[in-house]
This record gives C-alpha cells, structure tokens and sequence, in this order.
C-alpha cells in the first residue's frame, strides 16, 4: 500500500530526529569533555547546531511558501544524512563546534516546513494531527539517548571510537531518511515571478512579524526549550557528578521524551476541543517547578520522576504552540511557523550557553531555580501578550 504525504512525512521525521538527537543526547556532551572541553565550552559547542535556526528557520518557512514544501524538505534531510560522518574526523573542540553548526541547520529547516506541510494538510483537526506528527518524530527523539548509551556502553573499551561507532549510526539513518524524503509527491508553490511573488512574500512576512500574538507564543516555545536545552545537555553531567551510570543517564533523558510521544496527540485533541492558550500557561508552569528541582535530588527515581513531569509539561506547551500560531497565521503557515521556529531557537540556542555560565558561577543549585524562574515569568506574562481568541480561532 502506497504511504500517504503524512505517512511519510512522519516516517522521515522520525529517522532524522533519531538521527540528530542521538549525535548529541548523550554522546555530545560527553564527547566534548573527551576532547577537553570545559563546562561553558560544552556549552557553546550544544548551542552551535541551534544559533544557526536564528538566521535560518524564517527564511526556510517563507521559501516553502513560494518554491514549495519538498524541495525545502529534501535540502534539509541532504544534510541530516551527510552531517553524522563529519563527526568521524574530529579531534578538536573548535571542529565539532563547526559541524554542530552544520548539523543543526537540517533542524532548523525542516522543523518549520514540516509542521507547515502538516498544516496544509489539516484545519479542523490541525493540533490532533501536529501531535500525531510530533509524536513519530519523538519516537526518534525517545529512542535515541537509549541506543546511544547502550552504544556508548557495549564500546567502552574503544576509546575515542566509541563515540564515532554512534555517529555512524546516526549517518545510517539520515541516509534512509532521505530515501523516504525522494518519494515526496511533488506540490508546487505559490509562483514566484518578478510582478508581485517577492511583494507577496514580504507583505506576508512583514504581517506576520507584527503580529503580537504570533510572536510571544513564538517566545513561550522559546522558554520551553530554553529549559530544555538547560536539562538535555547539563543533566548527563549532574547525574554523573551524583554517581548515576551512563546507561541510566540515557535512560532519564529517554524518559522524558518517551513521556512526550505518548502524550503529546492527546495534548493536541484537548487543545482542538478547550483551546491552547491556557494549556501553554500550564505546561510552562510545571515545566518551571520541576527544573527548579533538580539539583536537589540526587537519586535516579526522583530524576526519573522529574523527567516524567518535564516530558508532559512540554508536551502540553509544544501541542499547543504550532497549532495556535497556526490559527492566527490566515494561511501564510510557512513564514509564520518559520518566525516561531526562529525564535523558539534563540531560546534553545541561549539555554546551555546561559546554564553553563550559571552553573560555573553558581553552581547546579543556583543555575537550575534560575532556568525555572525564566520559564515561570513567561507563564505570567503569557495571557497579556497573547490576545484573546476572535471568531474562527482557537482558544
């Protein structure tokens, strides 16, 4: 039977976000320090793959717009299959900053352009879908940090090629990926021609960056994976300071996305049924508490626990998000979702940059309250920013 746009859609998510997420959840941050680098330099060298979204994400939903959503989508998953062997030669801190950079231009692209294609698909049931999708990409993302761990285990007498045997795997997975990508049926774009395509394209944009709405639920994901980026890459070094093994490090990293797979299609139906707003304030509140939390646990089930509460509180904000821009957005799904996107990762790009400077100057127990006080804040400033719903939005 022949897969559907959507069924592929979530199956080349899928591959490529287990591609990516496994070169760096747990193997980068350990890979790093392998290399000598210091805890703010691990830091920076995280934050590469996202600063790169900044410049990128906006221009890629706006070119899907009008070039169409597949040849964005096949330039993306290009690179998701190639970065992984640009791991294999690394022998400096300075290198792998470079190829996180490279790497993380894949996310940046296909992220906006993928939820957008998702949107053309779906209105009525638009938040539903968006989490079903969301949910293969976190199939992925979940099982990723597990069979890097246990690769980094079953290798650990290999030296600096127990890190490389994990991007080769990575490698393997972009490459089908992209397999997947070629059979994209081809959907042309709005046409670009010099009397008015670029007019269109700008006019749109420009409504788009003025759209208070729009804008601050781009910051509220922003916060969310500010706080994420805080725990994916400060967590493993925590845990191992406490004395938790690096298979059950993968596991607690595991876990929380895990809980996002299972969670998140129903976060998206509840927010099609009661709306998003409320939702997105909810999910930023706990995700703010349990960050707080975390440096004064020390045992793995508390962790775990703490994990759990950080999956379902993302998944109830990142189910909401896309849809809701998506709402307002009046058809213009790329460039708005693109400008989310390019916000969302200032604040995944700042978030191990900010809590690597916290922890070297105040240590876990004052980095982490830090990272959940920013999450909070924008919690309660959330329902002033964002507009009340007019007639035809969601909630």
């Amino acid at each position: 039977m022949k897969a559907s746009p959507f069924q592929l859609l979530c199956g080349i998510g899928l591959l490529a976000i287990f591609s990516s997420t496994m070169s760096k959840s747990p193997v980068l941050p350990l890979f790093a320090k392998a290399l000598g680098a210091t805890s703010s330099t691990v830091g920076l060298i995280a934050a590469a793959s996202t600063v790169v979204g900044i410049v990128a994400s906006a221009p890629a939903g706006v070119l899907s717009d009008v070039l169409g959503r597949r040849r964005v989508i096949l330039f993306a998953v290009f690179i998701f299959a190639s970065a992984p062997f640009f791991y294999l030669p690394i022998v400096g801190t300075w290198h792998l900053i470079l190829v996180r950079a490279y790497h993380g231009l894949a996310t940046a692209i296909f992220g906006p352009v993928a939820m957008a294609s998702v949107a053309d698909l779906y209105v009525a049931q638009r938040g539903e879908k968006m989490g079903w999708y969301s949910s293969a990409t976190l199939v992925g993302r979940s099982a990723a940090p597990f069979v890097g761990g246990v690769l980094l285990s079953l290798a650990s007498g290999s030296g600096m090629w127990r890190y490389r045997i994990v991007y080769l795997v990575c490698g393997t997975a972009g490459v089908l990926a992209f397999v997947l990508a070629l059979k994209l049926p081809v959907r042309e774009g709005v046409p670009f021609d010099a009397e008015g395509g670029l007019d269109r394209v700008l006019s749109g944009l420009s409504t788009v960056i003025r759209h208070r709405g729009i804008l601050f639920t781009g910051v509220a994901e922003a916060a969310q994976l500010f706080g994420y980026g805080a725990y994916e890459v400060f967590l493993p070094l925590y845990a191992m300071s406490v004395g938790i093994s690096t298979s059950l490090i993968g596991i607690l990293l595991g876990a929380k996305v895990l809980t996002l797979t299972f969670s998140k299609p129903l976060m998206g139906r509840l927010s099609d049924r009661y709306g998003r707003r409320g939702q997105i304030v909810a999910g930023l509140i706990v995700g703010a508490l349990s960050l707080g939390a975390i440096p004064f646990l020390r045992s793995f089930w508390a962790l775990l626990v703490l994990s759990l509460l950080l999956g379902s509180s993302m998944a109830a904000v990142t189910a909401s998000t896309a849809a809701l821009v998506s709402d307002m957005a009046e058809g213009a799904y790329g460039s708005a979702l693109g400008v989310m996107s390019t916000i969302m990762d200032v604040g995944h790009a700042s978030g191990p940059i900010a809590t690597g400077y916290l922890i070297g100057a105040m240590g876990y127990r004052g980095g982490y309250p830090v990272v959940g006080g920013v999450l909070l804040s924008v919690a309660l400033l959330f329902p002033i920013m964002v507009p009340k719903p007019v007639r035809g939005e969601r909630r």
